[in-house]
């Protein structure tokens, strides 16, 4: 479809884009028919090395530790990861095409022509943290919102609506879409990959370059390229390759819940005497403690896990670099390790709501969400509670 490619002629070179649509066959017939017409110096396209690896060796799934991942603060990410990737596996099956499939067939087609071609993505991990990083709090909440849609949608594209992702105006809506409901993801995921692709597209020495991209990418990358050639800009990228540290203001407020919760209780105990505070925080555990452990039973977690979500919240809520889901995951974990089917499955299971349920790594994984999600719900029920009768 001629609409999918633009030819960039830049100064010395020529760069041509191909947008795809991820899951779409159209797209690797596409893509594989003009690297054979065009026969470019070398390929670029929209993957990073370790999605490439993944996608072509398979994940090393049985190489995880599980409980290293929790510990290491990384359970929200991972959950993210493999529910955007069963989302697209759930989407390329009603048309039976793999996501990235065209990636794929771009880097097979040049190995067998002798065209060297190279990834030009930033890594998911990058990309994933620094959209959480430049979160506010609300936004923080609509992204774990739309990735448990995500996760536990059952929804498919036709063929027809799978190329009509390509179309200008269904891609102006979609981005337009983004931009309101969550501004600063759609800063990383689009404009700064944008940049980023580009600038590595860019970097290519040979006279020409074919690029294989999502077409929600054709704009902004055919822009920044003539920046580029214009030398009103460096391709140097180093600003947007890392991942913010935690701002001061951040690190204050993950201590303001914990003091605020402490202060009420204290100025309970003096105020009105032992009987209210210990009814002050009774109140402040039961929401914290029991809304945690709803989250972990709507998982159907083990009764014990359930046990702990609820005597473990309120203390990690207390200490601020503790996750509240953590001992409830952990727990899960001793109680349910994962077996080596569950490793082998993992792939498979994501695509299904089921799935995500019965494989014992996602489950656990749940359960370090939703554990987490009722304790701060419970928190922000308690606090106005509790300031409320602090002040009669």
């Amino acid at each position: 479809m001629a609409h999918t490619i633009r030819t960039i002629e830049l100064k010395n070179r020529k760069i041509i884009l191909v947008g795809t649509a991820h899951i779409s066959h159209e797209s690797v017939t596409e893509v594989c028919d003009l690297i054979r017409q065009e026969n470019p110096g070398r390929i670029c396209v929209e993957l990073d090395q370790n999605r490439y690896q993944s996608m072509t060796q398979g994940s090393k799934w049985e190489d995880l530790d599980i409980r290293k991942v929790l510990k290491e603060k990384k359970g929200f990410f991972m959950l993210a990861n493999l529910a955007l990737s069963g989302f697209q596996k759930r989407m390329g099956e009603g048309v039976g095409a793999k996501p990235g499939e065209e990636m794929i067939a771009a880097t097979k087609t040049a190995d067998e022509l002798g065209i060297p071609w190279s990834t030009c993505d930033r890594e998911i991990q990058t990309t994933l943290k620094r959209a959480w990083a430049k979160s506010n709090f609300w936004n923080k909440c609509k992204l774990l919102a739309s990735l448990v849609s995500s996760a536990f949608s059952n929804e498919k594209l036709s063929e027809e609506e799978i190329e009509k992702l390509k179309e200008t105006s269904e891609l102006e809506q979609m981005m337009n879409e983004l931009a309101s409901y969550l501004p600063s993801v759609k800063e990383v995921l689009i404009d700064e990959r944008d940049r980023y692709l580009a600038s590595k597209i860019f970097e290519t020495k040979e006279d020409v370059v074919i690029a294989v991209i999502g077409a929600g990418h054709l704009p902004g990358i055919e822009q920044w390229l003539h920046k580029l050639d214009a030398g009103e800009m460096s391709s140097d990228t180093t600003d947007i390759d890392f991942v913010p540290p935690s701002s001061k203001w951040s690190k204050v407020i993950g201590w303001i819940i914990p003091i605020a919760i402490v202060a009420l209780i204290v100025n309970s105990f003096i105020k009105s005497g032992s009987q209210a505070g210990l009814a002050m925080t009774l109140k402040w555990i039961i929401w914290n403690g029991s809304l945690s452990a709803l989250g972990s039973a709507l998982c159907m977690a083990h009764p014990l896990t359930i046990v702990v979500s609820f005597i473990t919240a309120p203390l990690a809520t207390l200490n601020p670099f503790v996750g509240v889901g953590l001992f409830a995951a952990i727990t899960e974990v001793n109680l349910r390790k994962p077996k080596v089917k569950d490793f082998d499955r993992l792939n498979e299971d994501i695509t299904s709501v089921k799935g995500f349920y019965m494989n014992r790594i996602t489950h656990i994984l749940l359960v370090f969400m939703m554990s987490s999600i009722g304790g701060m719900i419970g928190n922000f029920i308690a606090l106005p509670v509790m300031a409320s009768n602090s002040l009669h």
